[in-house]
């Protein structure tokens, strides 16, 4: 019997993006989404978690970047290596598997994509915590655990408090048009990329 529903393994690199994607799952009903990250925040564990989720079974890895943290050596460079190890799909006809592994970008990091909800900057951040001041300048956030349990879903206190995934996914796609044109390497979100791949494999 084929597989009747799509699945999709997600993989942040910390528990932002664990609890954000946990948050979506109610919005994309039609598909089997389970969030996942490593113990570790390096590009070894990360490379384990893709072999253990194509190994599960999974036909959808995505993989989130924040790519901060890949802006100097040897991470770059290992980074560029575990892209070109997962460019073509995984087929193994006789176990049964068939996977396909994208990867995600965002600089500095998740949370510009969560700005994004509220409105469009292209401002050069030089850390992560100028980005964190103007989120919270539309919206209280904390990149603690407490805070993501508390506000009960991410997805959904971002739109209680005014802001919209059809605006992030927008503005994401903005900054990508942004940085193709103008050249840029900061202040970029391919999460609104996800976002429309998410909603073609549950259609």
């Amino acid at each position: 019997m084929g597989k009747l529903r799509n699945t999709a393994l997600i993989l942040g690199e910390g528990p932002t993006e664990f609890y954000y994607f946990k948050s979506l799952c109610d919005i994309f009903k039609g598909l089997t989404i389970k969030p996942d990250y490593p113990k570790h925040t390096n590009i070894k564990d990360l490379d384990t978690k893709i072999s253990e989720g194509v190994e599960m079974g999974f036909n959808h890895i995505f993989c989130i970047i924040d790519m901060d943290t890949k802006d100097k050596e040897p991470e770059r460079s290992q980074y560029e290596r575990l892209k070109k190890k997962y460019a073509s799909p995984i087929n193994k006809p006789k176990k049964g598997l068939f996977c396909e592994v994208n990867f995600f970008e965002t600089h500095r990091c998740t949370e510009l994509f969560f700005l994004y909800y509220f409105r469009y900057t292209s401002r050069s951040y030089v850390d992560q915590e100028q980005l964190l001041k103007d989120l919270n300048q539309s919206v209280e956030y904390r990149k603690t655990a407490e805070f993501f349990i508390k506000c009960k879903g991410l997805h959904s206190y971002f739109e209680r408090n005014g802001g919209s995934l059809t605006s992030a996914i927008a503005n994401a796609e903005h900054s990508i048009d942004e940085k193709r044109v103008h050249g840029r390497d900061y202040t970029y979100s391919e999460l609104g990329r996800l976002m429309e791949e998410l909603k073609r494999l549950e259609g």
